[in-house]
C-alpha cells in the first residue's frame, strides 16, 4: 500500500514560469462542471464572497501506484497531502471569510467522490475531465505517464466571480492551506 499521507524529504522545487501571471483580474469562466456531490457548480457564478479553488494534478489511491517518475516532477507530488491541509484549515478559513472552498482536478466524479469520503473532506471537489478551465484561462498542464494531460497545481482566489490572486506555484502542498489562510488574512476584503 502506497502511502501518500507524507511527502519525501526530496522533492524537487517547482519554479514560477509566470504561467499564472495573467490571471488576476480575469473573470471566472461561466462552465458548469460535476462535482463529487452529485451536483454541478458553475464557475461564472460562484458564491457571493471569496472562494477558494485549488487545482491540483491528481489524487493517489492507497491501492494504486503513482505514475512512474511522479515525484520527479517539480510540483506534482503532495496532492493528498494538499487536500488534508484544505480539511485541517476549512474552518479557520470559513472564519477568516472565505465563502467557499473546492479542489478541481481532471479526475472524474467517482474518483473524486471515493477521496472526498476517504480523506474525510467537508468541501466538494469539481471534475474537469475536457479541462474547459485550463482552456478558458489559459492555465498551465503538463502530461506524465499514463496521463496525457494533467492540471499543474496552482490556487485561484476570487472575489465575486473575479480572480484576485493565483498562488503558483504552490510548494509545499502539504502546508498550502496555511499559507492560503495567511494571504486572507494579510489582504481583506
Amino acid at each position: 500500500m502506497a502511502d501518500h499521507t507524507s511527502l519525501p524529504p526530496d522533492l524537487p522545487v517547482p519554479i514560477d514560469d509566470g504561467a499564472a501571471a495573467h490571471l488576476p483580474g480575469r473573470r471566472m469562466p461561466g462552465v458548469t462542471l460535476p462535482t463529487s456531490d452529485g451536483g454541478t457548480v458553475d464557475l461564472g457564478a460562484l458564491p457571493a464572497g471569496r472562494t477558494i479553488i485549488y487545482l491540483y494534478p491528481l489524487t493517489g489511491r492507497p491501492d494504486a501506484e503513482l505514475p512512474e517518475g511522479w515525484e520527479a516532477i517539480p510540483g506534482a507530488r503532495g496532492c493528498t497531502t494538499e487536500a488534508c491541509d484544505f480539511r485541517d484549515h476549512h474552518e479557520d478559513l470559513r472564519r477568516a471569510g472565505i465563502s467557499a472552498v473546492f479542489g478541481l482536478s481532471s479526475q472524474n466524479v467517482d474518483y473524486q467522490r471515493e477521496v472526498v469520503g476517504r480523506l474525510r473532506l467537508p468541501f466538494s471537489m469539481i471534475s474537469d475531465e475536457g479541462f474547459v478551465v485550463a482552456e478558458a484561462l489559459g492555465l498551465p498542464t503538463f502530461a506524465a505517464e499514463g496521463h496525457a494531460r494533467l492540471y499543474t497545481r496552482l490556487t485561484l482566489v476570487a472575489d465575486d466571480g473575479r480572480i484576485t490572486h493565483a498562488f503558483y506555484p504552490v510548494f509545499p502542498p502539504n502546508t498550502h492551506a496555511q499559507q492560503v489562510l495567511r494571504w486572507v488574512g494579510e489582504n481583506p476584503r
